[in-house]
């Protein structure tokens, strides 16, 4: 399993944060480098877009894009303090609950050879007061022996501190738990899609439109990437935009049912043509057809893939940005357990946990992870503008509007 799994495990164990994304950049830069029919660029903001040269050439259709973003909540180390202490400001959104002796782990905020590898451990140990800054701030106690002396020397402003969680893996109910899904895991699945992409591209298959992958730098702290690429032209404006997160699994939308296409989220509604056109295509890969109220569930074949359709009213994500902006943009997640590593999250939001609220581990299910992937080759291969609608009101028309007289 973790063979099939390769980039999702490497990938969702990078170090990470808003501002500081350069580890997930270093790996898709080098991703690319090994496949030498793709490209790729960076635009001012430092997001990234990868292309298929074969489906670049002498090609006038509107592009599709893949968008997820680089980041996920962590510290970023702002000041280094004598007695191995660090004031870092915290770049997401997560309770103030769970920051109470949290434990973290210190990283290179960006690649370095010479400090590769975790350069310490620490607890969080109160929240400070910062003038100017839209973050709020911590003070970080380093463990012996990276303190001190050593810890002027190890850790410098700007480097990256995340929740001091176990590594990564697949538990016995086919669930995946890592340091960070949201929104990794999306982006790992944008590379395995590229790799289907490239395989039926090599096979001859004519693919109707160019496929690209936009990485996406800062979403975390309010879609900074994102705003970026449309204020940059980064992405054309005739384009169809997915973009792919990870959202917080509620019980009418849950891990093991397959990725979901979102219809919206708590800021907006998206694009209705795309949307329905990746439902559409879900439909064809799944084989079967969502039972109405008239139907027994015994009586449906059994789904050949497993998606979900849903309002996932509980948070917002970039397809907001793409679509207020004018794009055809829509947006498809994965069901996430833990969101922004909050454990036990609706019971600490409720009041009623019994202890203290403590980080873990996100954890997405792997056949959600492999559906998603599935779903994005699908889509890369066929994704008309749906008419479904106006079809159906038509047939209905046709066969019955005789009972009007």
């Amino acid at each position: 399993m973790q063979a099939e799994l390769k980039t999702l495990f490497e990938v969702t164990q990078l170090p990470t944060a808003a501002g500081r994304e350069g580890h997930v950049v270093r790996y898709i830069k080098e991703w690319v480098a090994a496949r030498p029919e793709l490209e790729i660029a960076a635009d001012v903001s430092g997001n990234l877009t990868v292309k298929v040269k074969a489906l670049e050439a002498g090609e006038s259709s509107p592009s599709l894009y893949f968008t997820a973003h680089l980041d996920h909540p962590a510290f970023v180390v702002e000041k280094v303090l004598p007695g191995g202490r660090v004031l870092a400001s915290f770049r997401g959104g997560v309770m103030a609950d769970y920051f109470v002796n949290a434990r973290v782990a210190m990283y290179a905020g960006e690649p370095d050879a010479k400090r590769g590898g975790q350069l310490g451990v620490g607890t969080v140990l109160n929240k400070e007061v910062a003038t100017g800054s839209p973050f709020d701030h911590y003070l970080i106690e380093i463990d012996p022996p990276a303190r001190a002396s050593e810890a002027s020397a190890e850790v410098k402003v700007g480097d990256i501190a995340r929740w001091d969680v176990p590594r990564a893996e697949v538990d016995g109910d086919g669930v995946f738990h890592t340091d960070a899904c949201d929104d990794l895991s999306a982006v790992a699945s944008m590379l395995d899609a590229m790799d289907g992409i490239l395989r039926l591209v090599k096979g001859g298959d004519k693919l109707p439109q160019p496929v690209r992958l936009l990485f996406t730098r800062a979403e975390e702290i309010g879609f900074i990437g994102a705003i970026a690429a449309v204020r940059n032209g980064t992405i054309p404006h005739d384009a169809r935009v997915i973009a792919l997160e990870n959202s917080r699994s509620f019980a009418d939308s849950p891990i093991h049912d397959g990725p979901i296409v979102r219809v919206g989220d708590r800021l907006s509604i998206f694009s209705p043509t795309l949307t329905d056109a990746i439902a559409a295509r879900a439909e064809e890969l799944s084989g079967t057809v969502s039972p109405t109220a008239q139907q027994k569930l015994a009586e449906q074949p059994k789904p050949k893939f497993k998606w979900q359709r849903k309002l996932m009213a509980g948070g917002a994500c970039e397809a907001s940005v793409y679509y207020s902006s004018g794009y055809d943009a829509t947006c498809v997640c994965l069901p996430l357990g833990n969101y922004h590593n909050m454990a036990d999250l609706a019971a600490v939001q409720a009041g009623t946990n019994t202890s203290a609220a403590v980080v873990g581990r996100e954890y997405i299910g792997v056949d959600d992870y492999l559906g998603l992937v599935e779903l994005l080759v699908g889509c890369a291969q066929r994704l008309p503008v749906s008419e479904i609608m106006h079809s159906r009101i038509e047939k209905l028309w046709g066969e019955r509007s005789f009972v009007l007289g």
